[in-house]
């Protein structure tokens, strides 16, 4: 594998905003620096934990911009540049380029449920139409859309195309994909990364090179020593650093992603109380509960 390939914790960024929705670009500036500081591997700007479905095609792309703009080098951004409109996808995927994202991430296109073919062509047309590496995105929990193994080696042999972050948590679909796309002849560096952190040990342990993970957002130096010690094949190591952190993978689910991770970084102090409708602050029977899972990962 070639230096150059992404790994370990990539922490899926929330978009810092004030009470009324704006964006708080000194609150992002501050978030990368203490992702720079603790740990955090590479960082995913606009993906489904930065709200990047509420927020407009030049919101998305200025978010992009100051995240490459305010890491300065330091660290690997991706972009997060899927839609369901491939023209759409397109552009922001120019704009993150144009930016200078070292990647994208490509979700697979929501609510209108295209074919496999409708997938491949997509994604194909993307990675034809702009000369980043792209990195493809399944989360059909959200989409509405599954994209099997057989399409993702499919696109696999697009050149930029280096990776996906598969996030059903399923461990067999995992090392599938692994296994079908591990002829570096034809493949070259196509990495598979977890988007599901309950299962990210798991995953890393079987041949994921990292986890774009939600989780490290509040923990991000436990999440960096336990992706460290997996994709080392540590085990124990692994599971013994992973252990305090089971309690927020799955408490920061208990309501939709991002609405548990704001108000658990609201708790930090990381950032202010703020997010656009349709998406709501965590409702009060669960702070106690995520409270405790924090208290758990030695966060307050």
């Amino acid at each position: 594998m070639s230096s150059n390939v992404i790994q370990g914790s990539i922490v899926a960024l929330v978009t810092p905003m004030f009470a009324d929705g704006r964006v708080d670009d000194a609150c992002l500036a501050d978030l990368i620096e203490f992702h720079i500081k603790n740990g955090t591997d590479a960082i995913v700007a606009m993906g489904t934990t930065g709200e990047s479905a509420t927020l407009d095609e030049k919101e998305h792309c200025q978010v992009v911009k100051k995240v490459v703009e305010y890491a300065a080098g330091r660290i690997p951004i991706i972009a997060g540049t899927g839609a369901n409109s491939t023209t759409e996808a397109i552009h922001l995927t120019r704009c993150a380029a144009d930016a200078g994202a070292d990647a994208c991430l490509l979700v697979t296109p929501y609510y209108n449920k295209p074919t496999q073919e409708g997938l491949y062509l997509h994604f194909k047309a993307i990675a034809e139409a702009v000369d980043i590496p792209q990195i493809l995105y399944n989360v059909p929990g959200r989409t509405a859309v599954d994209m099997l193994p057989e399409t993702v080696q499919r696109l696999a042999e697009t050149k930029n195309i280096v990776g996906i972050k598969e996030a059903t948590g399923d461990i067999a679909r995992a090392v599938d994909i692994i296994e079908r796309c591990s002829d570096t002849s034809l493949y070259g560096d196509f990495v598979l990364y977890s988007g599901d952190d309950a299962t990210a040990m798991d995953c890393i342990l079987k041949g994921a090179k990292g986890d774009i993970s939600v989780t490290a957002n509040v923990a991000p130096g436990a999440m960096h020593a336990m992706c460290a010690a997996a994709l080392a094949g540590d085990e124990a190591l692994a599971t013994k650093l992973n252990k305090p952190l089971l309690g927020l993978h799955e408490t920061l689910f208990i309501e939709a992603n991002p609405i548990p991770v704001k108000w658990a970084l609201t708790e930090m102090d990381l950032i202010k109380t703020g997010q656009r409708l349709p998406m709501t602050v965590l409702s009060d029977q669960y702070h106690e509960v995520v409270r405790k899972a924090m208290h758990a990962a030695g966060l307050n």
